[in-house]
């Protein structure tokens, strides 16, 4: 470009310089002076054009260097083991893997048990590490992390409700501070929905969940104004701990149609505790998500929890490398649901699927 500009250049001043030896009037002159000095502005331009382009690029190659050669230390602060959780962090890993490269990340992974004190020494050791992000996989985790460190970048992930994880009144969709992440909240009213469509006939509805879980009180709350709306009666039943499932259970399957049971770790770590006493009892059981439903329940409107583990480690990869605001970053949600169903439970307690729901995989 900056050669093309040079000629024009050059081109126009010949053709100044043999008008004016033809005795050019001083119009003309002026107007191959206008010429030579647009056509040097047009250079400059170039050149500044050209500059800028380089100055981008080579910017660019920098930030990808300097991607390539730093490796990130990851703190992964887990509640417990189950499958929804499990999923979610490995869909962490494998989207931050991929867009690190192998060898520049390396991931602490921790398992709390379930206990609140555990997930409390985990990510005060993570703040004590240096670690550059930590992920804090569900809420007692996620509440651990935030009480240990107002500096290190958290995300969340399994997370139903961050408001009331975190105790937000004015809840805007970003935190506003080191936290964001993604919430496997589901559509809490087309899962009353699909109760309503698969027992129509159903009296009274019990609610089971653990007390100890906020996110878990969120969603029974929300789903019984769900059910008041369609004028069908519920009763709350809840465990502190696993310890006391098999009581819980009992009594429910004892004066409840169905049973709804939200998003609960507890729950989800002991669906054969759950099932061994529902299906025993022929009791169906509506579930929050995917992991619970192939233990214990008959069908699920349920999202996919390697799906909110990936586009977590997405963003960790947009706060790392991009230097992304993490205050601003707005809490992420699964892009889609699907209706599944348990086909050997069903089949126990005689439950007919219709045709749109997902069989899930044994």
């Amino acid at each position: 470009m900056k050669k093309k500009a040079l000629a024009l250049l050059m081109a126009t001043a010949v053709s100044a310089t043999m008008l004016a030896g033809c005795g050019s009037d001083s119009s003309t002159e002026e107007s191959a002076a206008d010429s030579t000095e647009e056509a040097a502005e047009t250079e400059e331009a170039a050149e500044e054009t050209a500059d800028t382009a380089e100055e981008t690029e080579a910017s660019s190659e920098e930030t990808e260097a300097a991607a390539a050669d730093q490796v990130y230390n990851i703190g992964i602060c887990q509640l417990l083991e189950h499958p929804a959780l499990d999923e979610a962090t490995r869909g962490f890993e494998e989207a931050l893997t991929e867009l690190l490269g192998e060898g520049n990340v390396n991931f602490d992974f921790q398992n709390a048990q379930g206990e609140q004190t555990n997930c409390a020494t985990i990510c005060t050791q993570f703040v004590t590490d240096g670690d550059d992000l930590i992920l804090a996989n569900a809420t007692a985790p996620l509440q651990a992390a935030a009480a240990a460190t107002n500096t290190i970048p958290i995300l969340g992930t399994s997370i139903t409700d961050y408001a009331t994880a975190l105790d937000i009144a004015d809840w805007t969709g970003a935190t506003g501070t080191n936290i964001s992440g993604t919430s496997d909240l589901a559509p809490l009213e087309e899962q009353e929905n699909m109760l309503v469509e698969l027992f129509p006939e159903a009296e009274k509805v019990g609610i089971l969940y653990c007390s100890a879980e906020a996110n878990s009180v969120y969603q029974a709350q929300v789903f019984e104004q769900y059910l008041e709306e369609d004028g069908i009666a519920y009763e709350e039943f809840t465990a502190a701990d696993s310890n006391e499932i098999q009581a819980v259970v009992t009594s429910a399957c004892e004066s409840c149609d169905v049973l709804y049971i939200p998003t609960d770790n507890t729950l989800a770590a002991n669906t054969e505790t759950v099932n061994n006493v529902a299906l025993p009892a022929g009791v169906p059981i509506i579930a929050g998500e995917e992991g619970i439903c192939s233990g214990c329940g008959v069908a699920t409107l349920s999202i996919s929890y390697y799906d909110i583990g990936y586009t977590a480690g997405e963003m960790a990869y947009d706060i790392l490398v991009n230097g992304a605001d993490i205050t601003t970053m707005d809490i992420q949600f699964a892009p889609q649901v699907t209706k599944e169903y348990n086909v050997s439970i069903c089949e126990t307690l005689g439950v007919t699927i219709p045709d749109d729901y997902v069989a899930i995989e044994e």
